[in-house]
Parts: C-alpha cells; structure tokens; sequence
C-alpha cells in the first residue's frame, strides 16, 4: 500500500485527498501521476525521517517524470536528505542537477553555500586559512546568487557578505 494511504495525520491524509482529486481531474499521464505518486510518498517519508524509504521514492520518481521542472524538485529534495545524512559531496551533486533543470531554486543555491561555509570553518579548524577563503568565497558566489533571485530572504547571509566584505548591499 503506498505511503500516502498510510499516514494517521489529518493534514496530510487531507492533502493526500486533495492531491489524489487532483490527479484525476488534472490531464496527466500515467507516468507522471505515478512520478507523483512516488514524489509525494518520499516526501511523506522524509518528513517522518525515514530517509531510505524517502530516497528510494525519490530515486523512483525521477525514474519517471519527464519534466524538467518537477524533476528539479525531487532532485533537490534528494539532496536534502544527503546533506542531512552528513554526505556533503553528493547532496551538492544532486543540487548542481536541481540547478541545471531550474536555476531559479534559491534554497539550493543556499544550502550550496551552508555547505561551502562548512567546509570552510572546517578547514579553519585545520589549521588551512587558505583553503577555508576558497570555500568561504565559494560560498559568497552561492549567498549571492540566492539573495538575488529572492532579495528578502537569507538574512543572515546578507549579513555575512557584509561583515566579511564579499558583497555590498544598497
């Protein structure tokens, strides 16, 4: 039985409805309201923390859609879970494939950034202050990016570029 039909919370057995409604008025393939179906139930799965069983709905569901557009979104959400796992070499792969099926998906560019920030103050903690610019500068492209496509969001990282003079706002 497919997640979606499992899950107890009212919000989402409500959204599991309204999606399934959708589906069927919606004119679509079968493939694609079978990617969907595997889009939703790896979401579900990865809001539950059950990050294997979320991948390999994902994995599924890139497996079958066709467009580019909602490809780029399980493609980010397959990063996510990398990144959460501490595999920060992959999650950036699945983001860099998010990105090239739509280059308007701030919070890829952002958690590129976390990432090149991390590995920055790592690098710090190893005593490699030039290596840790590299990534700190990498980092600053990434930020920029992001804030560029959404000006009033990430803050904190606006902040940063000003305070380490990477960037100057008006």
């Amino acid at each position: 039985m497919p997640r979606s039909r499992v899950n107890g919370n009212f919000i989402d057995k409500t959204s599991s409805i309204v999606a399934n409604i959708l589906l069927r008025i919606i004119p679509t393939t079968s493939g694609e309201k079978r990617a969907f179906t595997y889009y939703r139930d790896g979401m579900l799965a990865q809001s539950e923390g059950n990050y294997a069983e979320a991948l390999q709905n994902y994995y599924e569901a890139t497996r079958l859609e066709i467009d580019p557009y909602d490809r780029s979104y399980i493609l980010y959400n397959i990063g996510l879970i990398h990144t959460s796992n501490g595999e920060h070499t992959k999650a950036l792969e699945y983001y860099f494939r998010a990105l090239e099926r739509n280059p308007f998906l701030p919070q890829a560019f952002n958690n590129m950034a976390v990432i090149c920030h991390y590995r920055g103050e790592q690098a710090i903690l190893q005593g490699d202050s030039e290596i840790a610019e590299a990534w700190f500068d990498q980092a600053a492209e990434y930020w920029k990016q992001a804030i560029a496509l959404t000006p009033g969001n990430y803050i904190e990282a606006q902040n940063w570029l000003k305070i380490t003079k990477r960037f100057e706002f008006e």
